[in-house]
């Protein structure tokens, strides 16, 4: 390998297909200086045209970042060569860069290539196929698509050609996408299949759409005994040392064993990693900067300095003289006691697109943002801390985002850059808009773009909400905004040091207070009768609404249960024992029981009780069907939706969900629930988990923050579990109730999204709180059959719901990788 190149060829193909015959190869290449690496591709010893796809590989940035280089282009590459009508008798692929000779890459005779000649119009990959021979089951996972863009199907085969019966889950493939091996039609493309394993069978799955089939020998990869003890040795340590004694001590002997067979886990991407990984590079600035946008407004960035470091001032400044979009303007208030600040600014800014004014004096942070605010002449407005960065690339995407619809306010992920270290930390990757989650603290904060036409109807900043000058300026312009854009992008970087609130949260303890007001004042403007509390340190900045139950409606309380007197005595006495809230009926929905203490508990409680009502069902078991029928009897204006197996922690849990759910904007509200152990059961559903949907914040302790605070406070969600959830009565109606073709699995996610359609949101209320003995009444799935009733089931909610599993769980952001786990970014 020369000197001047680091590269690898992962793949090779020769595809030969009726009228079109090309050269595949993939893999990737780094030049000496990073320089930028151009291919040239020769048959017969003649250049020929090629295509050149070009791509980021985080596991090279992450090696190379071990070796202290930080990679900064697009490093894999995806080729093609067409070679119709050509008979090749070698072929050669280089590599070549600025001053550096041409590198061979990958050489072919006639004879190598006839070896790789491939004529399937399907493409497809194996990418793992795992054995559970505890419960005899094989899953297949991987990818398929078919070069005439048809449609692709998959079933198993075994040793006899016979079709077994299998369940199917599709999932997006965005690496395929970014390869540019499909388009937006097939990103859907990807696959897990599972069948029934016989371990003295083979089997084989096959790929088949309109006008092709093929098929491909399903085996467990063996793993070189010598490799494996190569690659621990290399990674001995003692920080894995460490990790591999827990790991034995967490799980036994039995599962170490089994997970030494996959080798270490070199993966220590940081998000420092990851963060310049992404980043926009100079080439995309360039050609951003090309980019003639049809409505390109002119954005007022606003900031108010203060005895600015000439440091922090230089990159604030700079950050925003070198954005790819042109069309800006910084306008700053300059508050300082001395000079310094505008002597610096006229001396290294002579730009005409820099405002500024020097303050007769300081008037706070809120006077000197409105002075500020004054010197803007801009359509759109963004708020700007003195000492902190924007991405070059910032207002392009803010720009980019209204040219579809005018949206009056913008906001932008961020994260912090820890001035000591110099170094990129603890990102806010945010959801779209999510209304709960911003009554329960500011997390739009930065960066935040509104229309000026916004700002000069609900005027700027107060200074009787210093602190939070931001957070009720936000409400007030939410309350007029036509929508609400979120870029799911890093382009703001809050500075960390010893005198910023993002070090040292105490340092500003009247902030908070400011917020709790700013969050009253919108209720106040808005109508909502409710109360506002701050929470307990070290929750700075993070508030608790009970919202009003004027009237206090009646509840109707939804109770399917079979057998387990016990189990359902102990729910039903903490709704009489704990709970509160008075204005309830139980419905208890009996469902084939078959033991006579069940019986006898019903009769008694019947009799205690003049709210509770026994009903029954005597068809097969159906959820859906089961509570759509219970609701036939319900009396209430709101419904809630309960498990046998729950118990009531918090007397108020019942009037918190109904307070969310009385709001006219809600549709439905999910509580948090605990295991026995009280780690969390349920705090939240995100969509497309699985290709299906999963709850996020599973087994963390009851007082873990979850990422971002969300486990402990309210916020919103595509769906919630139906273990405990309420819905309004005539909500529930109008969407026509559970779907009953989801007998088992589904069909709470199923109701919430036919909620979240007609435009009705859903709460996860963090305060509620309940115990979930989760599955006593009907087993875990932990058997061949409850596998496949549940991925059956699955397949009929990928059909239904084929949009949000395509684009995405709004609430959920795309920086995530879906298929690595909850909130993993790597």
């Amino acid at each position: 390998m020369s000197e001047n190149y680091n590269y690898s060829i992962d793949r090779v193909k020769y595809k030969k297909l009726p009228g079109k015959c090309y050269i595949e190869i993939l893999g990737w290449c780094i030049a000496k200086g990073q320089s930028n690496v151009d291919y040239l591709a020769s048959i017969n010893n003649q250049n020929v045209p090629l295509e050149v796809v070009k791509y980021k590989r985080d596991d090279l940035r992450l090696a190379f970042k071990k070796k202290g280089i930080i990679l900064k282009e697009s490093q894999g590459f995806r080729i093609l060569v067409p070679c119709e009508d050509k008979s090749i008798n070698n072929f050669i692929l280089y590599a070549i860069a600025e001053g550096k000779d041409k590198q061979k890459l990958y050489t072919a005779t006639a004879n190598q290539l006839l070896q790789i000649e491939n004529d399937s119009m399907i493409e497809y990959n194996i990418d793992s196929f795992e054995i559970d021979e505890e419960k005899s089951m094989a899953t297949a996972c991987g990818w398929a698509f078919s070069l005439q863009n048809e449609e692709v199907r998959f079933s198993i085969e075994n040793s006899r050609n016979e079709t077994v019966d299998s369940t199917l889950q599709i999932n997006l493939r965005s690496d395929l996408l970014e390869m540019k091996m499909i388009d937006n039609s097939q990103k859907f493309c990807g696959f897990r299949i599972s069948f029934p394993y016989d371990k003295k069978d083979s089997y084989n799955i096959r790929f088949t759409s309109d006008s092709y089939q093929t098929k491909q020998h399903l085996s467990v990869a063996r793993h070189s005994k010598l490799a494996l003890f190569h690659a621990y040795l290399n990674e001995l340590n003692g920080e894995n040392i460490s990790k591999a004694t827990k790991y034995l001590k967490e799980n036994g002997l039995k599962k170490f064993i089994s997970r030494l067979k996959f080798g270490p886990n070199t993966n220590s991407m940081t998000y420092q990693d990851w963060f310049l990984g992404q980043r926009i590079t100079e080439e995309e600035l360039q050609k951003q900067a090309q980019v003639k946008f049809s409505h390109a407004p002119k954005i007022s960035i606003i900031v108010a300095t203060f005895n600015t470091k000439e440091n922090y001032l230089k990159e604030m400044i700079d950050t925003v003289v070198h954005q790819s979009y042109s069309n800006w303007e910084l306008c700053i208030a300059d508050g300082s006691n001395t000079d310094n600040v505008i002597h610096y600014i006229e001396k290294n800014y002579p730009d005409n697109r820099i405002k500024w004014t020097k303050l007769d004096q300081n008037y706070g942070i809120s006077g000197n943002m409105n002075k500020a605010l004054e010197l803007a002449t801009g359509d759109y407005v963004g708020l700007y801390d003195h000492d902190d960065m924007l991405e070059l690339d910032a207002l392009y995407e803010v720009v980019k985002s209204i040219q579809d619809y005018p949206y009056d306010l913008i906001y932008t992920d961020e994260d912090k850059f820890d001035d000591s270290k110099k170094e990129f930390v603890d990102p806010n990757f945010k959801p779209d808009y999510s209304p709960d989650l911003f009554r329960s603290h500011n997390y739009i904060t930065h960066f935040f773009v509104v229309n000026k036409r916004i700002i000069d109807q609900v005027g700027g900043m107060r200074s009787e909400f210093d602190g939070a000058q931001d957070y009720d300026f936000m409400f007030r312009c939410i309350e007029k905004a036509n929508g609400i854009y979120h870029i799911p992008k890093i382009l703001y970087h809050w500075r960390m040091h010893p005198l910023s609130t993002a070090q040292n949260p105490e340092s500003k303890l009247y902030c908070y207070e400011a917020g709790k007001k700013a969050i009253e004042e919108h209720y106040k403007r808005i109508g909502v009768e409710a109360t506002v509390e701050m929470m307990p340190k070290p929750m700075w900045g993070m508030y608790h609404t009970t919202y009003s139950t004027k009237d206090d409606p009646l509840v109707s309380i939804i109770i399917p249960n079979m057998n387990h007197k016990n189990i359902l005595e102990t729910c039903v006495n903490s709704l009489y024992n704990v709970n509160t809230y008075k204005n309830f009926e139980i419905i208890i929905i009996e469902n084939n029981s078959t033991e006579q203490d069940i019986f006898d508990y019903y009769e008694q409680i019947q009799l205690e009780h003049d709210n509770v009502r026994v009903v029954t069902w005597d068809k097969e078991f159906n959820y859906s069907s089961i509570n759509n029928y219970g609701v036939e009897y319900a009396k209430g204006d709101y419904l809630l939706f309960l498990n046998n197996d729950t118990e009531m922690i918090t007397k108020d849990a019942l009037s918190e969900m109904l307070g969310c759910c009385m709001r006219p904007e809600v549709g439905a509200v999910g509580a948090k629930l605990l295991y026995k152990d009280d780690t969390v059961q349920h705090a939240g559903v995100v969509i497309g988990f699985g290709g299906y949907a999963g709850h996020v914040f599973n087994g963390i302790d009851k007082d873990d923050y979850g990422y971002m605070v969300r486990a402990r406070i309210n916020c919103n969600y595509s769906a919630v579990t139906a273990a405990c959830m309420m819905v309004k009565n005539s909500v529930f109606n109008d969407v026509g109730g559970f779907d009953e073709q989801f007998k088992v699995a589904c069909n709470d996610v199923d109701l919430c999204l036919k909620i979240r359609k007609t435009g009705k949101l859903i709460v996860y209320d963090a305060f509620s709180l309940w115990h979930h003995y989760e599955s006593k009444s009907r087993g875990y799935e932990d058997n061949q059959e409850k596998i496949w009733r549940f991925n059956n089931e699955v397949e009929k909610f990928q059909k239904k719901w084929p949009d949000i599993l395509k684009n995405g769980d709004p609430y959920y952001n795309k920086n995530f990788k879906i298929e690595h786990g909850p909130f993993s970014l790597f």
